[in-house]
């Protein structure tokens, strides 16, 4: 019997096509055109900022992952590191279209992206999908199942689709999403689709960072008569009835109209631009390439009157001020004197011998005193 015959083949050799191969040296799968295979939960080499920047800037896909991994990290000793990754890829940003696309849950938000994304791709575009997925309030965990539910968005050779924890953070958007918006640019990636996790005031945070702000919605959910949408509609650049498809075609239409009515109410979102209400089915994929051309047009008409140059250079103050609340948010918290204090503080308000402004007063003078 050959020794690199199953033992269970025994006596049947002639009718088993089952063979055993000689084991490999090197951690080598044996095939001239594989590369060595690391061990198993080997941790990856470690990047210098210079392999970071190049690898990004070739369009690697494995490196603008790891790229994206490093500015979400919280742990300080990762934060010099991404911020000069960031720095040295600022000069190849600012080339894409950024859309932020939010809507009521159940509005078909991730089923028009991949519609809108594959439809790009198919015109030669590279398109980059920021999904942000909620985290969940008692184990702070997320799914991040977007991917899973774009399937054929994933297989498109010039998509990439990053899902992202919100991280209980206002609006959804992770407080790293703007420096990961700027590797997708700086990776050469033409259009940058940034999916929110829902619709309401907080959510509107998702302006600070895009071009063209799309709110998703459906008929029959009596959005056009809520007054709490108000907030969301006026930063709208284009409201969109998706599912207009079979029985629902008609009542999309009608919900359209209704939106149309609102919106020449409302001021627009950007100056020199008409806010308006279209239709798609992103299930039958029609109306898709219409709205594309609606983001195209606002586009040059922006462009045109230096509303989007502008537009860009608020959006970056807006960050550097973000970012210095984060930090004096976080520089508060991390006090030793705040932290020793703070259950003491924490008791007398709930037990009605201190308001919460004499408490705040108290635990801001104790920031104070350990400067």
């Amino acid at each position: 019997m050959s020794p690199h015959r199953p033992e269970w083949t025994l006596g049947v050799e002639d009718a088993c096509a089952t063979q055993v191969l000689e084991g490999v040296s090197d951690a080598h799968d044996g095939s001239a055109f594989s590369p060595p295979l690391r061990l198993r939960n080997a941790p990856p080499r470690s990047l210098a900022s210079g392999e970071y920047v190049e690898g990004v800037l070739r369009g690697d896909r494995a490196v603008l992952s790891r790229a994206i991994t490093l500015v979400e990290s919280n742990a300080a000793r990762h934060f010099d590191l991404a911020q000069s990754v960031v720095q040295e890829i600022l000069p190849h940003t600012g080339n894409s279209v950024r859309v932020g696309i939010t809507g009521v849950p159940g509005a078909g938000k991730s089923t028009f992206i991949e519609a809108l994304g594959t439809w790009l791709c198919a015109q030669g575009k590279k398109v980059a999908v920021l999904a942000v997925d909620p985290s969940s309030s008692v184990s702070k965990g997320s799914i991040l199942g977007d991917k899973t539910r774009m399937e054929r968005l994933a297989r498109e050779a010039n998509a990439f689709i990053r899902p992202s924890p919100s991280g209980g953070t206002l609006g959804g958007l992770t407080r790293k999403s703007r420096e990961t918006l700027l590797l997708c640019e700086a990776a050469g990636y033409d259009v940058i689709l940034v999916e929110t996790v829902g619709v309401g005031q907080s959510e509107t945070t998702v302006r600070s960072m895009v071009d063209f702000f799309l709110l998703l919605v459906i008929t029959g959910a009596g959005d056009e008569l809520q007054g709490m949408k108000k907030g969301v509609m006026e930063l709208a650049d284009a409201v969109l009835v998706n599912k207009a498809d079979g029985a629902n075609a008609a009542k999309a239409d009608t919900t359209r109209v209704e939106y149309d009515r609102i919106l020449h109410y409302l001021r627009p979102a950007t100056e020199g631009w008409v806010t308006r209400a279209y239709t798609c089915s992103a299930l039958e994929n029609t109306g898709i390439g219409e709205m594309w051309g609606v983001v195209e047009e606002f586009i040059r008409t922006a462009r045109a009157s230096s509303v989007l140059m502008e537009r860009r250079k608020k959006q970056t103050l807006a960050w550097v001020y973000g970012m210095v609340e984060d930090h004096l948010r976080k520089s508060f918290y991390d006090c030793p004197a705040v932290a020793e204090n703070r259950a003491e503080v924490e008791r007398a308000v709930v037990a009605g011998k201190l308001s919460a402004t004499q408490a705040a007063s108290k635990l801001l003078h104790l920031k104070e005193q350990a400067r």
